[in-house]
């Protein structure tokens, strides 16, 4: 079959996989693109597929902007593709200049995040099946830390993708931020029962359970520790080690499992994967990608005594932001004392990461980093830790209080709960702490 023709359009137009016009000739460039959203829909490793699009097709407008995008942690290697997309955009269908418009904004210097969603709302008004542009736009709504512009986003194109692929993992996502707990394992169930693909972050959660399941009988005297252990190496490592390129998202479920760890006390047991994993993320092609995953480094490195590397991850972050919008710069306030303050931690001054953070801390005020409810959790754990650790006992026991609320199922919880209690002299309060850390603990591993 011959390509579609359109008028003013030198080559001819062919449909991508949502059914949307793309001004090219080229059969490999569409099916580069097409394996490019599904890369990016399953968070998968092969991403940089796209830009074998643009070498199937030098002027695709599509291909080069979604090229852009994909180095968009690398300006200058992202820069030839915004270039090369923008040269042709008149040659551009309807849709490829909205996703152009929507992406180049995105990627500019000083953007405004409320416009670069507007600018997404409008595309996908337009193009409700681009599921693609979906995930993106979602993404901007996570660091925004607006789960509600998420959840709009996803009911307002799900009419049009009933029963599709990767959608309801996407509606599972801002539910769950939302605190909607039954929903979004209602929406994650149905996605899963129509694609085994189909969750927002790509982890090896299962795997790790079945394992843990099969090797659970001789972990009996065990301590937890041991069977994290366990999961660490034949898991998480072992996606490490593979020869491709490493999805950022598996370094931050590595990180961010290392320093639960040690806020446990129990890195002695995990110090040389720490090594090596820090070794790795001396790589700046890792650094400036996620907010989220450069504060876990800040904190990898310094606590492995690479500190000239993490002081360079740290300016270069502060260089980043100060050339960011004056609203950008006010939003990411608390981001950039956080990375601070993780730094300081990681060299073991307490006491002056403290002073950073200030005595009104609540790590659920830093979702700006890009991270979810449980991810910026194991914040609130590190600062409640260093107020334990710097004398200032009865602030950390009024805080923990408050919170052991809502996470009374935490063993974690109530035995920092039990170490502020014995550390003000409460002695009855910390035995009740105590039993209760005892029974959760029983019952599961922190």
């Amino acid at each position: 079959m011959r390509p579609l023709k359109k008028k003013g359009m030198e080559g001819g137009v062919k449909l991508d996989r949502w059914g949307y016009q793309v001004n090219t000739s080229s059969d490999d460039c569409i099916a580069s693109i097409n394996s490019y959203y599904l890369q990016v829909l399953s968070y998968g490793r092969e991403r940089r597929v796209i830009l074998e699009a643009t070498l199937h097709d030098k002027d695709c407008v599509l291909a080069n902007i979604l090229a852009a995008h994909f180095l968009s942690a690398h300006p200058s290697r992202a820069s030839p593709y915004i270039q090369a997309a923008q040269s042709r955009l008149d040659q551009a269908t309807s849709y490829e200049k909205a996703v152009f418009h929507a992406v180049s904004y995105l990627m500019s210097e000083g953007r405004d995040d409320d416009v670069a969603f507007d600018l997404h709302d409008k595309l996908l008004r337009e193009y409700p099946k681009d599921l693609a542009s979906l995930k993106r736009a979602q993404i901007l709504c996570f660091y925004m830390g607006r789960a509600d512009l998420s959840l709009k986003l996803i009911e307002q194109v799900l009419p049009q993708n009933e029963g599709g692929d990767y959608v309801y993992g996407m509606l599972a996502f801002p539910l769950l931020e939302l605190g909607r707990m039954a929903d979004a394992e209602q929406a994650a169930r149905k996605g899963l029962e129509i694609n085994k693909q189909d969750y927002w972050y790509q982890c090896r959660f299962k795997e790790a359970v079945r394992f843990m399941e099969e090797c659970s009988v001789s972990w009996t005297s065990c301590s937890s520790f041991i069977r994290i252990l366990e999961v660490y190496d034949h898991h998480i490592w072992k996606e490490l080690e593979r020869d491709d390129a490493t999805p950022v998202e598996v370094y931050l479920n590595a990180l961010g499992l290392l320093l639960r760890v040690y806020v446990r006390d129990e890195l002695d047991t995990f110090e040389d994967r720490l090594q090596v994993l820090a070794s790795r993320l001396t790589d700046q092609d890792n650094w400036f990608v996620d907010w989220h995953i450069d504060i876990l480094i800040l904190w990898a490195l310094a606590k492995a005594g690479l500190t000239s590397k993490a002081e360079e991850l740290l300016e270069g972050l502060k260089s980043r932001l100060a050339s960011a919008s004056k609203k950008k710069q006010q939003i990411m306030h608390r981001g950039i004392l956080l990375a601070e303050a993780l730094y300081e931690y990681g060299r073991g001054n307490e006491k002056r990461a403290v002073e950073l953070l200030g005595p009104d801390f609540d790590a659920y005020d830093c979702k700006m980093i890009g991270a979810s409810d449980e991810q910026v959790d194991v914040f609130n754990e590190v600062w409640y830790c260093m107020l334990l650790n710097t004398g200032q006992a009865r602030d950390a026991v009024e805080v923990m209080e408050k919170r052991i609320k809502k996470r009374e199922g935490s063993p974690f919880m109530w035995r920092l709960l039990e170490k502020g209690y014995v550390k003000t002299g409460r002695l009855e309060e910390a035995k009740v702490a105590a039993e209760k850390a005892s029974a959760l603990e029983s019952s599961h591993f922190v």
